[in-house]
C-alpha cells in the first residue's frame, strides 16, 4: 500500500515512523511519502490561506498549493506504478470513521490523505479531485481540532494494523471492538495476563479453568456486558437476530429485550425495571 500526506507541518506525522507502521515501512509493507504543501507555494510567505468568500472568522486554505501538490503526488504515485488512489479528507463533517471503514481503506492500493488547517480547504479542490477518483471525507470523531493530522495518524493505524503481515498474528484483530462478524456491534471486553494475583485482585476462574468453550461464552458475555454499559447505542440498532439463544439470555439479565413493536427494524429496547442478577 502507497500512502501520501500533504501538510503543512510534515512533522507531526513523525509517529508513522514507529511502532507497527513503522516496521510495516521498513519491511517494506507500507510506502509512506510526507509531503510540504508550502513546496507548492510561490510567494516569499508561503501564503497557504486567504479570506473567506462571504465574510466571517478565520481563513480557508487556498486552491492553487492544493492543486499543485495534488497533482504532483499523483502523478510521481502513476510514474512509479502506483494504482487506483482515493483521496482522504479528514473532517469533522465527514462520515464517522469506523472499524468497517478501516476495513474498506484497507484493501485499496494507495490512499492520499489532505489534513486541513484552518476553516478548511476550500470545497472546489475536493469537488474537482472527487471527478478523477474516490474521495473519502472522514470524522474521527464528535470534535473539532486545530488541524487533521491527529486524524491521518488514526486512520493510518487502523488501517495498517489490517494489512497482511503487519500484526504478528494474524488472528489478532479477530475479536476486536467492531471487527467484521460475530463482533461487528460490540466492544471487546477485559483482558488479563499474569500474575494471577495483583495487589489482592485475581482473575475470573473460568480463564484458568482450560475449558475454552466456557472461556469464549465469558468472553461473549463480557462483551454484551461493556457494551450495553458504555455504548447501548449499538445495542439499540442490532438486529436481534444477529443474538444466538446464549446472547438474548445474557442480554435480558442486563436489561434488554426485542421491541415487539420496531422487530421489523431489528430495534432493541431496554426495559425500565431490567436489573443485572
Amino acid at each position: 500500500m502507497r500512502l501520501d500526506v500533504v501538510t503543512i507541518f510534515p512533522e507531526y506525522l513523525e509517529p508513522l515512523n514507529v511502532s507497527l507502521v513503522g516496521k510495516a515501512r521498513a519491511r517494506g509493507q507500507l510506502n509512506v511519502h510526507v509531503h510540504d504543501l508550502r513546496d507548492w507555494t510561490y510567494d516569499r510567505h508561503n501564503t497557504v490561506d486567504d479570506t473567506p468568500y462571504g465574510g466571517g472568522p478565520g481563513m480557508v486554505m487556498k486552491t492553487e498549493p492544493w492543486g499543485d501538490a495534488l497533482d504532483s503526488v499523483l502523478a510521481d504515485g502513476y510514474e512509479t506504478g502506483s494504482r487506483e488512489p482515493a483521496l482522504i479528507v479528514p473532517t469533522p463533517s465527514g462520515r464517522p470513521f469506523t472499524q468497517e471503514l478501516a476495513v474498506e481503506l484497507s484493501e485499496r492500493p494507495w490512499l492520499v490523505f489532505t489534513p486541513a488547517r484552518y476553516e478548511g480547504i476550500d470545497r472546489r479542490v475536493v469537488d474537482e479531485y472527487a471527478s478523477r477518483m474516490p474521495v473519502y471525507e472522514v470524522s474521527i470523531g464528535d470534535y473539532v481540532l486545530a488541524g487533521g493530522e491527529a486524524a491521518v495518524l488514526v486512520v493510518t493505524e487502523a488501517v495498517a494494523r489490517l494489512l497482511p503481515g503487519v500484526l504478528g498474528n494474524a488472528e489478532s484483530h479477530r475479536d476486536d471492538s467492531f471487527a467484521p462478524g460475530a463482533m461487528a456491534s460490540l466492544l471487546e471486553g477485559p483482558v488479563h495476563t499474569k500474575p494471577p494475583q495483583w495487589r489482592g485482585r485475581g482473575i475470573p476462574d473460568v480463564l484458568l479453568s482450560g475449558h475454552h468453550g466456557r472461556i469464549a461464552r465469558w468472553r461473549r458475555d463480557e462483551a454484551l456486558r461493556r457494551t450495553t454499559a458504555n455504548r447501548p447505542d449499538l445495542i439499540e440498532r442490532c438486529d436481534p437476530e444477529a443474538f444466538d439463544k446464549k446472547d438474548r439470555e445474557m442480554l435480558s439479565i442486563l436489561g434488554w429485550e426485542p421491541d415487539p413493536a420496531g422487530r421489523a427494524y431489528g430495534r432493541f429496547w431496554r426495559r425500565t425495571d431490567g436489573m443485572e442478577e
